[in-house]
């Protein structure tokens, strides 16, 4: 069956996201584990893709652990150094894919404030045929309905469909409905299933 459309996660695909390894940076290894340990940084954030309000989130959290509360903070005042660079080839395959016509959708947790931030970063969050984006939408990966609000909106069906994305979790909820799926480690093997699909040269893959 061919392929109609291709669907990109974002982060971990086409960006980096390391939020520990920002906070190693400033705080240490040791203390950075310390801080996510007795922070949960990482629910809050869950909320924040499902439309919770991004600054307005991070501040109360910061207000309710006053001891963390400075580095807390920085998960909205520094949110872009967590969230760079971009994967630079993955960027050139979106684009590849596009130039031969082929559309290619976002279907991303991310949070209404945080995807806006991003957009000024980086230009090719423009560039999407649709977005598909967990905080206006109200539903993460990897429950049904995000999936559900791709296949309906955009028409097609879930076979034509090839979707990447860094999470086995969230993949596997893709292949239950019946899309192509491609569980991704590198822009490299990303590129070699885009070529054994046929749609892109090896040297438009490159």
């Amino acid at each position: 069956m061919p392929i109609d459309a291709v669907v990109f996660d974002i982060g971990r695909v086409l960006i980096e996201w390391n939020p520990e390894g920002f906070f190693d940076a400033r705080l240490g290894p040791e203390r950075r584990k310390q801080l996510f340990a007795e922070v949960d940084l990482h629910e809050m954030n869950l909320g924040v893709d499902r439309g919770d309000d991004f600054r307005a989130s991070v501040y109360a959290l910061a207000e309710r652990h006053p001891d963390w509360a400075e580095e807390i903070r920085h998960w909205h005042d520094s949110w872009i150094k967590m969230a760079s660079p971009e994967i630079p080839h993955s960027v050139r395959l979106m684009r590849a894919l596009q130039a031969r016509g082929t559309p290619v959708f976002a279907l991303t947790n991310f949070g209404i404030g945080t995807f806006e931030v991003a957009r000024k970063t980086y230009p090719f969050f423009d560039e999407f045929d649709r977005a598909f984006v967990s905080g206006h939408l109200r539903t993460i990966k990897p429950e049904p309905a995000i999936y559900d609000h791709l296949e309906r909106d955009t028409g097609v069906a879930p076979d034509r469909l090839l979707f990447t994305d860094d999470r086995p979790e969230n993949i596997e909820a893709a292949a239950q409905r019946g899309w192509n799926t491609h569980l991704f480690t590198t822009p490299e093997t990303w590129a070699k299933r885009l070529v054994a699909e046929g749609l892109l040269t090896p040297k438009e893959a490159a």
